[in-house]
């Protein structure tokens, strides 16, 4: 491999918010990527919007340093289990990956799943325990941990001896053992060059390149991103393109790219072992193999699994329809879902009954909830129903769901509470644990209980606790869960909300809306404190006459209305109602408008049951 160069593919695993984002800056400032003079970000492979905002990583990306003389391929996953089908393409292209644990935390739920798709396709992984300059702590214990997942999920005698590493991502600097102290990260670097071999020279063999991941460019259309596993590819030659339903199409290459830095660079050339990116093929799909005409061999199908939860996608239909939004059709609707699969393929689009109306399934709430927050920045109006957990049959013809460990982190005090909680959601405990004055609680529940949990969570202990899922796997149906016990207050009329109006009604419950704020009738404007939907009127007025008194007016103090995010919204509503998504806007409204629409639609629930 003298005359090319030497490639090693890596990709950086971990639970959310471990410090895999911060890793990969500190391997990109200290291979010289960046010019001296250069404003350099946090987290600089977290480029899109939401993921800067939610500070998760949503989307996989690509990177390459060199170290002695080495062209290191880097991958960032996205550490959130929604982010799965991700997760699972990417782990194929590379030859090792990191694992990232955080010295206080522990190995978490979500750590265990990108971990087991790394054992499963036979991966050596190298272990970081991250964050050791926290006061709490317990390195040399969740190095123990670690081993007990990793004998837990089969791991083999040579995955088992796994070096490992610790450091400070954030500090840009990782150290052999607890006591000896380091200024970089050279320790992790030397690490991945001796624990693994750089990838052969296959060069002279047939050419085989899968797509694992897809984007898009406004000037040379669709791209596929994959690795180059054998032989070498060069632009402007024809090639067979072998897609999942056997199809061979021939079709030109018009672009190669290979990734330098934090940038894709064109090249004439590339050579295997590397990522690379291409364009020309407009149909190109994740799973499809790239080869000669006289060498014609697709390879394995990439398995993706199978989405958990269901929501259908309706075109706005409330009064203030197209105010703010620019796509506001079913056409429209359909065409950007259709966009979507193209590059999402843990996401199911199926049409309904109704034209106006799309059954979306994805892996999770936030999978199909970031889906949504995009299509709003974009200029798209639209209506989502609750989130339905999909059901399935086993060999034996019954029906089973899908059920998720949780792990809640919270202090001692509001234990009691949580355990009441998930316990009414059908949950059923496995661990509890004590610890400087916070307690570990380990459930497992249905993914149906566990909808609108999390925001009920955090108001339970006040901020102060941690809450993490992860699909476990499936079990027989566990019967009827309740609904949301309180019930909305259904605006009546259509105008400006009054403070009046607004003052007496915070008696009876929980505000959504502030004065002034636009409503119409069947929108839901606040929560009642009774398990009961009120019909009320916020466009009431006070009586104005010409007599006046001192000391006879009350000050009218209104206390701040709860306002929902996307998902606090989705997680809130119930079968009943819909969450009207705009750009300027995030409303719940009633699926029936008028109380005899709502009266109708209540008889046809009760004659098809």
């Amino acid at each position: 491999m003298s005359n090319k160069e030497k490639i090693l593919n890596i990709a950086v695993i971990a639970h959310v918010d471990a410090g895999k984002s911060t890793l990969v800056d500190a391997f990109l400032r200290q291979s010289d990527v960046f010019r001296d003079n250069e404003e350099v970000v946090n987290c600089i492979m977290d480029s899109n919007d939401l993921e800067r905002e939610r500070g998760i990583t949503i989307y996989s990306k690509n990177c390459s340093v060199i170290h002695n003389g080495v062209k290191i391929n880097i991958v960032d996953t996205p550490g959130h289990a929604d982010f799965s089908s991700e997760v699972e393409r990417i782990i194929r292209t590379v030859d090792t990956v990191i694992l990232l644990v955080d010295a206080s935390e522990g190995p978490m739920p979500q750590t265990r799943f990108v971990l087991s798709k790394a054992l499963e396709i036979g991966l050596k992984p190298i272990l970081l325990i991250n964050k050791i300059d926290k006061k709490d702590q317990r390195a040399e214990e969740v190095v123990d941990e670690v081993y007990e997942l990793f004998l837990d999920l089969n791991a083999n005698d040579e995955q088992l001896d796994f070096p490992i590493l610790y450091g400070v991502a954030r500090e840009g600097r990782v150290q052999y053992d607890l006591k000896t102290p380091s200024d970089n990260i050279d320790p992790l670097f030397d690490t991945i060059l001796k624990h693994c071999d750089v990838y052969p020279d296959m060069d002279e063999e047939p050419l085989q390149m899968q797509v694992s991941a897809l984007a898009y460019d406004e000037y040379i259309g669709r791209l596929g991103i994959g690795r180059l596993y054998s032989g070498v590819l060069k632009q402007g030659q024809q090639y067979i393109r072998c897609n999942q339903s056997g199809l061979n199409a021939k079709e030109s290459l018009s672009k190669l790219f290979v990734y330098k830095g934090l940038s894709r660079t064109s090249v004439q050339e590339a050579h295997s072992g590397d990522i690379v990116v291409i364009a020309g093929m407009p149909d190109i799909s994740i799973g499809d193999t790239i080869c000669t005409a006289d060498h014609i061999e697709p390879m394995e199908h990439i398995e993706i699994e199978e989405p958990t939860l269901s929501m259908n996608f309706h075109v706005n239909s409330s009064p203030f329809a197209g105010q703010s939004g620019k796509y506001v059709t079913s056409r429209n609707l359909k065409e950007r879902l259709e966009k979507e699969l193209e590059v999402n393929v843990g996401l199911k689009v199926e049409p309904t009954d109704s034209a106006d109306c799309f059954k979306v399934s994805g892996r999770g709430e936030l999978h199909i909830s970031v889906l949504i927050e995009n299509m709003r920045r974009e200029g798209y109006e639209l209506a989502v129903s609750k989130p339905e957990v999909i059901l399935h049959k086993d060999e034996n013809g019954h029906k089973v769901e899908p059920i998720e460990e949780v792990v809640c982190l919270a202090p001692e005090e509001y234990s009691g509470t949580i355990i009441n909680k998930l316990n009414l959601r059908k949950g059923v405990m496995q661990d509890m644990s004590e610890e400087n004055g916070y307690v570990k609680i380990v459930y497992t529940a249905p993914t149906r209980g566990l909808l609108g949990f999390r925001s009920e969570f955090i108001n339970d202990t006040h901020g102060e606790g941690t809450l993490v899922r992860r699909i476990s796997g499936y079990e027989p149906y566990k019967g009827e869960i309740a609904q949301r016990m309180e019930g909305a207050m259904i605006s009546t009329e259509t105008g400006e909300a009054m403070t009046y109006a607004l003052w007496n009604l915070q008696e009876r419950g929980q505000l959504f809306i502030s004065p002034q704020t636009p409503v119409y009738e069947g929108m839901i404007i606040g929560q009642s404190s009774k398990n009961i939907d009120l019909d009320v009127n916020p466009l009431k007025n006070k009586k104005l006459t010409a007599i006046r008194s001192s000391g006879r007016d009350e000050a009218m103090l209104l206390t701040p209305p709860k306002i929902f995010s996307l998902e606090e919204a989705l997680e809130w509503i119930n079968d009943d109602e819909l969450v009207e998504v705009t750009p300027d806007a995030i409303r719940i409204r009633k699926k029936g408008l008028t109380a005899l629409d709502r009266r109708n639609l209540y008889r046809q629930k009760m004659n098809a049951q």
